[in-house]
């Protein structure tokens, strides 16, 4: 019998490739947590950048699949800005609706497992009660309908793929979030309007890409609601923010939806509920998790002395 050396280098010669987790959208806030999450479970990745993948080009998905062979494909890519969507709709739906479609088709060729995101806009908020997966989209907006077109094209190139409904991103890695400003606004004590007509479904960012990790892994498909349990107004979220942070709460200026002058129509009701089970804890207790580390970050950068000249 022949006895290998472990702390022989040439072993690692021996051994097949590790398979990796193809990530689009790697520069984003979704694909960066994504990167963060994999590499602390130990889950090996690719991340790649629109200037790296153009996931509405068949051939460009195509060289990628077959540059890096990974074991699944994760896409966080896409259009984010929704109300810029009312007059850019053509980037839009190329972004949201043609490049998951593309990607679904081209990973149901190569059997590998896909999972996508859509978003709780593809809603018109006509229920009073939360929204689940059986629901029929019917959105209000261009973002909206870019999403739910999205969700259709990828089950029909794919019935196997995973697509995760979602809502209101925050997260302590992320600066650029609801949470995060108001939470700034009330440290730095400067007015915060936030609609008050208008209930959503806080989403804390690690808890959405961890679970949405073990659906693909655990190779879940079709439509799940992955969101924070929890019903708040956009207004009400920023002073319970506030409030968990022994903050003053009287810098919230609440306004209407119709008011804020946005250009793309919001649903007035689209919290989020799930048949497959509420895999998420509650909001509350997310917030309480990560305000100490927003707020230590924000305190750093205010206070922070500036540099004198010598």
């Amino acid at each position: 019998m022949q006895v290998i050396d472990l702390n022989d280098q040439a072993v690692g010669a021996i051994l097949p490739p590790v398979q990796p987790l193809l990530i689009t959208g790697g520069n984003g806030t979704l694909g960066r947590a994504f990167q963060r999450l994999c590499a602390i479970r130990g889950i090996d990745f690719i991340a790649l950048g629109r200037n790296e993948l153009d996931i509405s080009d068949p051939l460009s998905v195509e060289k990628a699949l077959v540059q890096h062979n990974p074991w699944a494909v994760v896409n966080t890519a896409g259009y984010v800005r929704v109300d810029e969507a009312e007059n850019d709709f053509k980037r839009c739906y190329r972004e949201n609706t043609q490049g998951p479609a593309v990607l679904a088709a081209a990973c149901a060729y190569r059997e590998l497992p896909f999972l996508t995101f859509s978003s709780d806009l593809v809603f018109d908020g006509n229920k009073s009660a939360a929204y689940v997966e059986s629901d029929m989209p019917c959105p209000l907006n261009v973002y909206g309908n870019s999403k739910r077109l999205a969700e259709r094209d990828v089950l029909r190139h794919m019935p196997q793929a995973l697509v995760v409904r979602t809502s209101a991103f925050f997260s302590p890695w992320d600066e650029y979030n609801f949470v995060y400003a108001a939470l700034r606004a009330a440290h730095t004590k400067q007015a915060f309007e936030a609609a008050d007509d208008v209930l959503i479904s806080p989403t804390y960012v690690p808890d959405l890409v961890n679970v949405a990790l073990d659906l693909l892994i655990d190779e879940e498909r079709g439509v799940w609601h992955l969101a924070n349990q929890g019903a708040y107004t956009w207004a009400d979220l920023a002073r319970l923010t506030a409030d968990m942070a022994s903050l003053d709460t009287s810098f919230v200026v609440p306004r209407s939806m119709q008011a804020l002058g946005l250009a793309a129509a919001r649903p007035a009701y689209s919290v989020l509920g799930s048949r497959q089970g509420n895999l998420l804890p509650s909001t509350e207790e997310r917030l309480h998790t990560c305000i100490p580390e927003m707020l230590a970050a924000i305190t750093n950068s205010v206070e922070e002395p500036m540099a004198v000249a010598s």
